[in-house]
C-alpha cells in the first residue's frame, strides 16, 4: 500500500479552464516516466476547480516528483493559469484499497 501522497488543489483563472484541463492532460506522459510515482490523478472538482492527487511509497519518491518536470511546469504556468498559487499538501495515507 502506498504510504504518502500529494494533494494540490488548483483554481483556474476565469476563461482559463480549458487551458488548465489541457495542461493537466499533457502532463501524463511526464508522470508516466517517474518510476516512484505510483498513481497520479488529474481531477476536475467542479467549475474552474481542479486538483492533482498522487501517491508514493517513500519520501524520496515524493521529493523526486516535487523536483521533477511536472512540478516545474506547474510552477512555470501558475501565474498564467491559476487565480492563486498552487498549494501543495503533503499527506500520509492511513488506508487504501
Amino acid at each position: 500500500m502506498p504510504k504518502l501522497a500529494l494533494y494540490v488543489p488548483l483554481k483556474a483563472k476565469p476563461g482559463k479552464e480549458r487551458d488548465v484541463a489541457n495542461f493537466l492532460t499533457s502532463a501524463l506522459p511526464l508522470v508516466q516516466a517517474e518510476a516512484g510515482t505510483l498513481t497520479w490523478y488529474a481531477i476536475e472538482e467542479g467549475p474552474g476547480a481542479y486538483a492533482i492527487f498522487d501517491t508514493f511509497d517513500t519520501e524520496e519518491d515524493r521529493q523526486a516528483h516535487l523536483d521533477g518536470k511536472v512540478a516545474a511546469a506547474l510552477m512555470d504556468k501558475a501565474e498564467e493559469l491559476f487565480s492563486e498559487p498552487p498549494q501543495i499538501h503533503k499527506v500520509t495515507l492511513l488506508a487504501a484499497k
